[in-house]
């Protein structure tokens, strides 16, 4: 039944997603109320481009699910800031003057930064024209704790909350005697590499930090020499070794793709290493090897969460669209929600009141937001890279990444209040 509603819906909407050059137009319904407009302001293009897109088109299956529902409907507008903070903040303007009141924006902790303090400004000195930031991806830690806002909400776990997930892994592979850590040179790289120092002296003080790199974000296009280094660092240590990176997109694909070409044989710990050609990159020498953590992935195990991806699949036949992000459809859900029961949608002050409230399942996925600071709290799970299955095979895994051959073996779940970490946040509020 799903199936078939869904199908009525996309085909009404104005836009084909294949072309993402237009607005995602709500499904004509009789109500006269105008669609909440939502402005997407992200990296679209450039080297990055890729990782952009795949949050468009999670967003755009958000939407045509809630449209698909009828009454409220949203259009979605795209803004690409090309990854750069002052294109994020002219974009900020051009959505506001669009009659966006709810902006969204995740692939960047540094233009997230910039967002929100641009946003708290504007609501301060144009209360008629308020708007709400929702945050799907920028993970530093500090934008939900010192840098908390009324006017942000996060639907991704940050980078504390991953890495404590990553380090239950780590913890017990004991064969680990030695670690390199690489990131991108920004806020959230560099959380990345502070929290991987601190829990790694907490949780496993025998292991050697040989090596620590921040590199410039976007920019490098050979990563043979980094791979070097750290083939060479980790090569003087006994025992096995790993390299925990947060890198995403090309700059994760590349570092991978030096690292198996230098020869590098040792495990890889990633915030994203689940997608975006990296599985490809790095073949059958990331079976076992490369680790990663997220909110989901295609291989959790059970009814719902395998029709979940089937019907992601059937709207993005392509393989290389083929990256799912339960928590951008949990974070329209709530959006969906908060609006509803503020019974409001320019209001967004109300609508931010119930959005704090906010309580969502979605193919039994559940998450909650967390009134105290805005952050979401929901399941985590850690994956190693494995084969797709083929008949008689028990090992391999029943979902493959991209058309790649191999997918992620699920080796830890974590319940909500699991990932749940402390926050110091002092909100200030209307």
């Amino acid at each position: 039944m799903f199936t078939r509603v869904l199908k009525l819906a996309i085909a009404a909407l104005s836009v084909a997603v294949a072309a993402y050059a237009q607005p995602v137009a709500p499904t004509a319904t009789a109500s006269s109320a105008p669609p909440v407009r939502v402005a997407v302001i992200e990296g679209l293009s450039g080297p990055l481009g890729n990782a952009g897109e795949a949050v468009f088109r999670n967003l755009v299956w958000a939407v045509e699910r809630v449209n698909a529902r009828g009454g409220l409907q949203f259009e979605l507008r795209r803004y690409d800031s090309k990854g750069q903070t002052e294109e994020a903040l002219a974009a900020l303007r051009a959505a506001v003057d669009d009659g966006a009141r709810y902006i969204m924006q995740g692939n960047s902790s540094s233009v997230a930064a910039a967002l929100i303090d641009a946003i708290d400004k504007h609501n301060e000195r144009d209360p008629a024209r308020r708007v709400l930031f929702l945050n799907y991806s920028a993970v530093d830690p500090i934008l939900t704790n010192e840098k908390c806002s009324f006017w942000h909400f996060r639907f991704d776990a940050h980078a504390d909350m991953r890495m404590a997930a990553l380090m239950r892994v780590l913890q017990e592979d004991r064969a680990v005697r030695s670690v390199y850590l690489i990131g991108q040179d920004y806020s959230f790289g560099q959380a990345v590499l502070r929290e991987a120092r601190r829990q790694l002296g907490v949780l496993r003080p025998d292991v050697q930090i040989v090596g620590e790199e921040l590199h410039p974000i976007g920019r490098v296009k050979d990563f043979l020499p980094y791979a070097q280094k750290i083939k060479a660092k980790t090569a003087e240590q006994r025992g096995a070794s790993a390299v925990i990176t947060g890198n995403w997109g090309n700059d994760l694909t590349l570092l991978i793709k030096a690292a198996r070409e230098a020869g590098y044989d040792g495990k890889f710990y990633t915030f994203y290493g689940n997608a975006l050609g990296v599985p490809a990159a790095i073949g059958a020498a990331g079976v076992g090897q490369v680790v990663a953590v997220a909110d989901w992935l295609p291989n959790v195990p059970g009814a719902q969460s395998e029709a979940f991806y089937r019907a992601f699949r059937e709207r993005f036949p392509r393989p290389e669209d083929d990256y799912v992000h339960m928590r951008m459809q949990l974070m329209v859900e709530a959006l969906a929600q908060a609006i509803q029961k503020a019974g409001a949608t320019t209001d967004v002050t109300a609508v931010a009141r119930a959005l704090e409230q906010a309580d969502v399942t979605l193919y039994g996925q559940r998450g909650r937001m967390r009134a105290a600071d805005h952050q979401f709290q929901q399941p985590l799970v850690v994956g190693v890279m494995a084969r797709q299955a083929r008949e008689g095979d028990k090992d391999g895994v029943k979902f493959d990444v991209e058309g790649s051959g191999y997918g992620f073996r699920v080796v830890r779940q974590l319940k909500a209040e699991q990932a749940e970490l402390p926050t110091n946040c002092q909100m200030a509020r209307p």
